[in-house]
Order: C-alpha cells, then sequence, then structure tokens
C-alpha cells in the first residue's frame, strides 16, 4: 500500500508526522506522503518541519516518507507561484485541493494546478473532459479518494480519466489513524468507482510510478 495524501498536526490532522508513519508501518506500508495543508502563510513552515522528519525516518529503511503539501484553497491565479515556491523549499510532492463538490473550492483550481504541473490533484470533483485531457498531457494524477464527502465524485473521475486515458492513483487524504486503510479495502474503493479489476493493478502501480521519480530528483 502506498498512500500520497495525508495530513498531520502541522494543518488538520490528528498525529505528529512521526506516529502518522509508525502507523503506516503497522497497517503494511510501503510508503507515504506527508502533504499538509498550507497557503502562502504556512508554506514556509510546514515544508522544512516536513523534510527534518522525512530524512531521519528515511535513514531506517522501514518506509519511504515523502515531504510535501496539499495546497489548498487557493485562488488559481496564485497556485503557479505556491508550486515554484514550494518546490524550491524542498517539498518532493506537490498536491492541490481539487474542486470537490462538497466545498466552495473555486472555479479553475483543477485547471490551474494542472498547468502548474502539480503531481497529483486530489479529489477533482466533476473535472471536465478538457482538464482530463490536459492531466494526460501534463502528467498529473487524478485521485481516486477514500476521504468521505471527496469520495462522491470518484466514479466520475474514474470513467473520464480511464476513457481519456489520464493516470490516476489511489490516497487516503488521511487525517487521522481511522481513515488508513488495507490494500484490501483500497481495492474495494477502486472497484466501487467502476473500475473493472484488470485495470486495478495498473493503478495501484501508478503510486509506485509517482515514489520512484520523487526519490529520482
Amino acid at each position: 500500500m502506498i498512500d500520497l495524501h495525508t495530513h498531520t498536526i502541522f494543518s488538520d490532522g490528528a498525529l505528529i508526522p512521526s506516529e502518522l508513519v509508525q502507523r503506516a508501518i503497522a497497517h503494511g506500508y510501503r510508503a507515504i506522503a506527508i502533504t499538509d495543508h498550507a497557503d502562502i502563510s504556512n508554506l514556509d513552515f510546514i515544508i522544512p518541519r516536513i523534510i527534518k522528519v522525512a530524512e531521519q525516518l528515511n535513514t531506517l529503511g522501514k518506509i519511504k516518507v515523502i515531504p510535501g503539501i496539499e495546497l489548498t484553497h487557493v485562488p488559481p491565479e496564485l497556485i503557479k507561484y505556491l508550486v515554484d515556491e514550494a518546490r524550491r523549499l524542498g517539498a518532493r510532492l506537490i498536491v492541490v485541493h481539487g474542486e470537490t463538490i462538497v466545498e466552495p473550492v473555486i472555479h479553475g483550481t483543477n485547471r490551474a494546478a494542472i498547468l502548474a504541473g502539480v503531481d497529483i490533484l486530489a479529489h477533482p470533483g466533476l473535472i471536465e473532459s478538457d482538464d482530463v485531457l490536459l492531466a494526460k498531457e501534463k502528467g498529473t494524477a487524478l485521485e481516486i479518494t477514500a476521504r468521505k464527502g471527496h469520495s462522491l465524485t470518484n466514479g466520475h473521475v474514474a470513467k473520464l480519466a480511464l476513457y481519456h486515458g489520464a493516470n490516476l492513483v489511489l490516497d487516503t487524504d488521511s487525517h487521522s489513524p481511522e481513515d488508513m486503510i488495507t490494500k484490501d479495502t483500497a481495492i474495494n474503493i477502486l472497484r466501487a468507482a467502476g473500475i473493472n479489476k484488470e485495470k486495478i493493478p495498473d493503478i495501484l502501480r501508478n503510486s509506485d510510478i509517482i515514489v520512484e521519480r520523487v526519490f529520482r530528483k
């Protein structure tokens, strides 16, 4: 199991990073990205601290820990600037909080995130075909999420991504220990989104590809 979208007490999660990672190890995860919510107010606070934890824990070899960030409710016009700033600060994985239907995310966020070259567009809601095609072109993965509420549009995201050939990833968007899942649950979530069993190994492998790319940087 690989999870590329999680949160700690540095935003609205329940656990400190070390405990989150230990819980992931206990669940049998092979890799985890810590991607706390951020905008310009806290970007420079969060990223260095996550990097410090990741560097220390990665020396133990029990799990791969990726220091990342989730840019959240950022006006579309500012997303590219903050993506560049996050990378300058050392974030290895950039997630943008997409246009979920359960929050008032500004329309245009999905497109701005993809154009900015983010790694993952989280819970992109009722994403449009043009943006799915753009994600395919830019190499941005679209998220199928285990998170309650955000998951309401998983079927829509999966259908368009599979039709247009865009990459999908499965993440939990964990905020507490109860949000973590097993590989079997991940498979069931993908099946519930209307994805055929034959396609599921490829989708799970997309997370491996992202991890490999991150550690090559």
